[in-house]
């Protein structure tokens, strides 16, 4: 069983940044996939960011394209969302999830179907 646990989150004002950091209880040199998701009140689940072992481009959804970067620390178990030009609308709680495989849609949006997932970090930002 993987255990995620999130930390970093808290409040900004517009146009500043924040890192949030996804720790994983293990780690696996496995292929795996860990993803960013966020879920505003009275909004559904948005998958943010992904990054999967092995390479390839992360996905990152159009809403945060160029203003969030998804990265992994050296030790791997840990997986960092570096959050800048924040906006109002980026206010959520925001979880980690991880998995094998990351999981996409047939429009190409990041599926929720990931296996492990954290407690979520909100994230509030203000004007």
């Amino acid at each position: 069983q993987v255990q995620l646990v999130e930390s970093g989150g808290g409040s900004v004002q517009a146009g500043g940044s924040l890192t949030l950091s996804c720790t994983a209880s293990v780690y696996t040199d496995r292929r795996n996939c860990v993803a960013w998701f966020r879920q505003a009140p009275g909004k559904e689940r948005e998958g943010v960011a992904a990054i999967a072992s092995g390479g390839g481009s992360p996905y990152y959804a159009d809403s945060v394209k160029g203003r969030f970067t998804i990265s992994q620390g050296i030790a791997k178990n840990t997986t960092y969302l570096q959050m800048n030009s924040l906006k109002l609308e980026d206010t959520a709680m925001y979880y980690c999830a991880a998995d094998q495989l990351c999981y996409f849609s047939d429009y190409g949006r990041l599926r929720d179907d990931f296996r492990y997932w954290g407690q979520g970090t909100q994230v509030t930002v203000s004007s």
